[in-house]
């Protein structure tokens, strides 16, 4: 990276508030300024509250409207008539859109795809004909379109840049960059002990962070678990994330009818990212079992927290967790409640699995992630002629 020429950078980040998203651009920006990185300047737009979860840095400028917490349709005529004015009245070099989806001029770009949910047409039709159904169809056609136009395309794993490029031909360059994980989330895996030595005071207890959602299937998981809490199992399920009304109204009813005392079943909604470390600490069996995933920042923080792993069969999730973990198919009720009991039974397989997946998540650092993105767009930069 020091051979590389300073570049100045400006980043739309409009539409990046929470999630995978925000997590990126603030941990992008930290390994940025932690590697010295030849940087002229960089200029980043998005909302107070985002700014706010920032860092200063000496080369870094904080922009924000006001309505860009409030106010949809401002921001995207924000972005399609004064942020590229803004940027060439700057100077910058190339416009970063980690977001996905850009409607002005400016040139050159680069942006990421993030989400998948959009454009896989089986995750879709869970939801019905409903508001949420027709924004994220608008959403595939506006992402597509800005796939199409833009000079870089970052994908977030191999499994991603297949699907898009099965739906569309991207015109300019694009490359693979998974994301990183925060050295707090590494703690060594620890001695797996007989489910036999868990008891109702001090159970078994199992963790799924993720937001309450139809693709996420937590109401498989409690079923699941319930068949093996009558086989007399002391099982206690953590469910820890945000929400999407109708589904969390399904995850409700099914908790009074498996758990009408909150016995085992503990929905404790989001937490704050700075805190979720010491959840991964005081659990025992991570499980992931969503169906539609980009890049599952949730499934390599429990590998790097040392947990043994149930995980989904689905999307990019073999590719991340390979051999060091069970999987199931998350709508099949059966599998989930033969490989969670595999699992809790069999304390040699989960010390074997956690040893295993706490050294593969080793290849996924911020410093990594920012190495290589800060290269590419520097060399789209370069490529398109925007400075000497």
């Amino acid at each position: 990276m020091t051979n590389l020429k300073k570049i100045s950078i400006a980043i739309d980040a409009s539409n990046l508030s929470s999630g995978g998203g925000l997590t990126h651009i603030v941990e992008f920006l930290v390994a940025l300024n932690n590697s010295k990185n030849n940087i002229e300047k960089v200029e980043i737009w998005s909302s107070n509250l985002t700014l706010k979860k920032i860092k200063k840095y000496k080369w870094l400028t904080k922009s924000s409207l006001g309505f860009f917490d409030k106010n949809l349709f401002l921001r995207i005529l924000w972005q399609t008539f004064i942020l590229s004015r803004s940027v060439r009245a700057r100077n910058f070099d190339i416009l970063f859109v980690p977001g996905g989806s850009y409607s002005g001029n400016f040139r050159p770009v680069v942006t990421m795809s993030r989400n998948l949910l959009p454009f896989e047409s089986s995750e879709l039709i869970r939801y019905g004909l409903s508001a949420f159904t027709i924004k994220l169809i608008c959403l595939r056609f506006i992402q597509l379109s800005t796939f199409r136009r833009v000079d870089g395309l970052i994908f977030l794993t191999n499994y991603a840049k297949k699907i898009i490029l099965g739906l569309t031909k991207i015109n300019g360059e694009f490359q693979t960059i998974s994301h990183g994980i925060n050295p707090r989330f590494r703690l060594e895996p620890r001695k797996q002990y007989k489910i036999e030595m868990y008891t109702k005071v001090r159970p078994y207890r199992i963790l799924y962070v993720s937001t309450i959602d139809f693709y996420k299937h937590q109401v498989n998981l409690i079923r699941a678990i319930a068949r093996l809490r009558i086989k007399g199992m002391n099982l206690e399920l953590n469910l820890i994330g945000g929400s999407y009304k109708p589904a969390l109204k399904i995850l409700e009813r099914e908790i009074k009818i498996f758990d009408p005392k909150n016995s085992w079943i503990k929905y404790k909604g989001p937490m704050n990212f700075n805190d979720l470390h010491t959840v991964y600490k005081n659990s025992e069996l991570g499980v992931f079992a969503s169906s539609c995933e980009n890049m599952p920042n949730i499934l390599i923080e429990m590998m790097a927290s040392g947990l043994p792993i149930a995980c989904s069969n689905r999307g990019p999730m073999p590719e991340i967790l390979g051999d060091s973990g069970l999987y199931f198919n998350p709508e099949d009720i059966d599998e989930i409640t033969n490989i969670i009991d595999t699992l809790v039974t069999s304390p040699g397989l989960r010390e074997k699995l956690s040893k295993l997946s706490y050294k593969s998540s080793q290849q996924y650092s911020w410093s990594t992630c920012a190495k290589k993105t800060f290269a590419f767009i520097h060399k789209i930069a370069r490529k398109k002629g925007n400075y000497a």
